[in-house]
C-alpha cells in the first residue's frame, strides 16, 4: 500500500473553514476514487492541517489514482476550491516499519 503524509499550512484564521470544506468536499471525493484517509489532525497553534492518505498497490497506482482524482468532474466542480486556503504544503511518501 502506498501511503503519503500531507502537511498544509493554512492561511491564518482559516483553519476551521478549511477543515469544514475538506471534510465535506475533499474527503468524500478522495474516498470515491479509491483512497483511504488514514487519519487527519490539526495543529491549531501553527494553523496546520496534517493528514495521511493511502492507496492500494504501489506508487504508480497511487499516482494514477491521484491524477484521476484531480481530473474528476466532482473535483473540478468544487467552488470555491479549499486549496485557496493553503498557504504552503509538503508531502512525503511513507515507508512502514515493523514495530
Amino acid at each position: 500500500m502506498a501511503t503519503q503524509l500531507r502537511d498544509y499550512r493554512i492561511v491564518a484564521g482559516s483553519l476551521d473553514q478549511f477543515v469544514d470544506e475538506w471534510l465535506t468536499q475533499i474527503a468524500p471525493i478522495r474516498r470515491e476514487t479509491g483512497f483511504t484517509i488514514e487519519r487527519a489532525w490539526t495543529v491549531d497553534s501553527e494553523s496546520r492541517f496534517v493528514w495521511i492518505v493511502s492507496y492500494p498497490g504501489d506508487w504508480g497506482a497511487f499516482d494514477a489514482a491521484d491524477r484521476t482524482y484531480y481530473a474528476s468532474p466532482a473535483r473540478a466542480a468544487i467552488d470555491p476550491d479549499p486549496a485557496r486556503l493553503i498557504e504552503s504544503q509538503a508531502t512525503a511518501r511513507l515507508t512502514e516499519i515493523d514495530i
